[in-house]
């Protein structure tokens, strides 16, 4: 596995490779800069994701600023990582908002994380976008200054149950790893299976930090489940297959794809992971947006993380336009929707889009990730999702739909 980049190597690289992207410290002295932050994992679990995510956040900054700013003032990005952990997020964010004085805080990615994070930024009226999807987060009192990207777990969990259908599966075990999502996704799949005539078995939540996850494993198995759940992240879940493997578990298994990547398949011998299914929502891969950012970052297949963040800081900058520069969270809450959903001319780009606002012309936003439209609470409406399965040590795409 490619070692990982330290957060401070990371950023170093990034401001040397990234010339046009990354924003310039001198920046941050400039009268009447926007400053916005980044929140993502650069370390930890969510590591593999984190650096794409800010890279992402980083070049649409540059675009932006290239051609002028946000009505002539310029994006400042300060990025902080969370480290895919609560204390360590909340660590940073209390920096980006009492010592940064940032708008907007961009890109949280586990669940935990933008849920310890919530708070402290409804509490400042500072805006938040995330890429976390646990139902609990949009329930939170956030009185709308809060917005994801990412289908929430009723809409996750429903694509889950109806696939693991449609592979034949009657009896379903869900292993996962203790988090936000853990039971409410268990409650979902659980319904949606007893429509169609199936039933989940077997469920158990486990520790994260353990060393094997044998003892889960055996108690899963007792209910004889033809198909596994595995809803954890990346390094859990390479034990919990390895010990699968071991355990002599031959039925089907399926896991989100954020946990069972192209890393994991790379890191384990390929009759561990062979066979094993993953389903994550789908850029918006045939889009202007995403075919220019996949361009941008060197990489034709990108992760919908890092289209997501893409976006993040589009809706940003162009709620900040449309609401006449002004560039405070309650403003951004205020205006997000009247660029991202309605009646106006559809740009997938935040500069067209700005240079359509600067004409008096309403705007319909839709980017890498897709279209932008959220709910009432900050739920995105729909997505697609792709659908892949292990074969060989590489991933095989079975559809998006």
């Amino acid at each position: 596995m490619a070692q990982r980049l330290s957060r401070r190597a990371f950023l170093e690289v990034g401001v040397t490779s990234l010339a046009v992207a990354a924003v310039p410290t001198r920046v941050r002295a400039q009268a009447g800069a926007i400053r916005l932050g980044t929140l993502t994992p650069l370390t930890g679990s969510g590591g593999n994701y984190g650096p794409s995510m800010l890279k992402a956040m980083q070049w649409v900054a540059g675009e932006i600023n290239a051609a002028g700013g946000v009505l002539g003032r310029k994006l400042e990005l300060v990025s902080e990582d969370d480290q895919t952990n609560p204390e360590a997020g909340v660590r940073a964010a209390r920096k980006l908002i009492d010592l940064d004085k940032v708008a907007a805080i961009m890109g949280t990615w586990a669940s935990a994380v933008t849920t310890a994070v919530a708070p402290l930024c409804w509490e400042s009226k500072t805006f938040l976008t995330t890429v976390s999807g646990s139902d609990t987060i949009t329930l939170l009192p956030h009185q709308g200054y809060l917005v994801r990207t990412q289908p929430n777990t009723q809409l996750q969990g429903r694509k889950f149950a109806e696939f693991m259908v449609a592979q034949g599966s009657k009896r379903v075990g869900i292993l996962a790893v203790q988090a936000p999502f853990a039971l409410p996704t268990q409650k979902i799949v659980g319904e949606e299976l007893r429509k169609h005539g199936a039933e989940l078995v077997a469920a158990v939540v486990y520790d994260k930090d353990k060393t094997t996850f044998r003892s889960e494993i055996d108690q899963v198995l007792r209910a004889r489940p033809d198909m596994l759940y595995l809803n954890g992240y990346t390094p859990d879940v390479t034990i919990v297959l390895k010990d699968l493997y071991k355990a002599g578990y031959t039925g089907a298994k399926i896991a989100q794809a954020y946990a069972v990547n192209q890393k994991l398949l790379n890191a384990l011998p390929p009759e561990v992971t062979e066979g094993t299914f993953t389903i994550a929502p789908s850029p918006a891969i045939e889009s202007a947006a995403y075919k220019r950012l996949a361009q941008a970052l060197g990489n034709d297949d990108l992760d919908p993380y890092s289209c997501q963040t893409h976006d993040h800081i589009s809706l940003v900058a162009l709620a900040i336009a449309h609401a006449k520069g002004e560039s405070t969270g309650t403003a951004i809450r205020d205006h997000v929707r009247k660029i991202s959903q309605g009646s106006g001319a559809h740009v997938e780009s935040a500069v067209e889009g700005l240079k359509r606002l600067a004409q008096g012309k309403e705007i319909n936003f839709d980017g890498a990730s897709g279209p932008c439209d959220f709910n009432e609470i900050g739920d995105i409406l729909d997505t697609k999702f792709r659908y892949e399965q292990a074969e060989k040590g590489k991933f095989k795409l079975l559809k998006i739909a």
